[in-house]
């Protein structure tokens, strides 16, 4: 078997775009600012089927990861109990997001610009410092303690994330720490929320492909490549994002956001 395709200029181009797909996908700095901004700086559009792949792969990396957790709750439930708790949030979470979702895509195609991704930078990156920062009662809550009214709240949170540079997961987490919940457990909920949320988004475009006769583009080597390569990947990031929260906080994402903002903003307004 030739391996001269991992010289190849598309390889590269596939693996820089998996890896700001997987990174930017769980750190709360928003993936598709980040994929917006590769193709703005001249970086080449993949195309509708490569972006399928990329979240393929890091919906693989966040099952892999907590593929107990999903064992438990789906073992768990007709018994009822904590596990049952946590399907039932996520299931509550996710309904607001399904609902609008075809209005949800009309609002990503208006505002893929980089000075809105400038200006969500920087307000939701100072948001996220804001909330981490500040000492909530209950700062010690794990996922046990979250009400239905919690998971509704959250998942009203995430509608935000359909405007890019907002960053599905750096809402989740920011309105999970609002409500007193700890670092670790809001990064939990929030990776556990975009299974659903990237499943059902991924089962979308398989039925606009289905309708438009284009099946077979999901299934050629480049597509393949570009979910292995997101998975791989992903799973790193979650891992390191998991180990990160035990001894720091979010601030670093949120200034890393805020100093992106500043800098697209400057760069493309003047």
């Amino acid at each position: 078997m030739s391996f001269g395709f991992l010289f190849t200029p598309y390889f590269f181009m596939t693996l820089l775009l998996a890896f700001v797909q997987s990174a930017t996908e769980f750190l709360p700095v928003s993936s598709s600012a980040h994929l917006i901004l590769c193709q703005s700086f001249g970086f080449t559009d993949r195309g509708i089927f490569s972006d399928v792949a990329m979240h393929a792969g890091t919906l693989l990396a966040v099952i892999i990861y907590f593929k107990k957790d999903l064992w438990c709750m789906f073992k768990n439930m007709l018994k009822g109990g904590d596990d049952t708790r946590l399907m039932r949030n996520l299931i509550i979470a996710t309904i607001p997001i399904l609902i609008s979702g075809v209005v949800g895509i009309t609002i990503i195609s208006r505002l893929r610009s980089p000075i809105v991704i400038g200006g969500t930078s920087i307000i939701f990156g100072f948001i996220l410092w804001v909330t981490d920062k500040i000492s909530f009662t209950g700062t010690n809550s794990d996922l046990r303690t979250m009400t239905i009214w919690d998971a509704l709240c959250i998942g009203l949170a995430q509608l935000l994330a359909l405007v890019p540079g907002v960053s599905r997961s750096g809402i989740c987490i920011t309105c999970c720490r609002a409500l007193g919940f700890n670092r670790r457990e809001s990064t939990r909920f929030a990776m556990l929320l975009s299974i659903p949320t990237i499943s059902a988004a991924s089962v979308y475009i398989f039925l606009l492909a289905h309708r438009d006769h284009l099946l077979n583009q999901l299934l050629t080597f480049n597509v393949l490549l570009g979910t292995f390569l997101s998975a791989i990947l992903g799973l790193i990031v979650i891992k390191f994002l998991m180990a990160w929260i035990k001894h720091a906080s979010f601030a670093v994402f949120a200034l890393y956001r805020i100093a992106l903002g500043i800098f697209v903003l400057n760069y493309f307004l003047f």
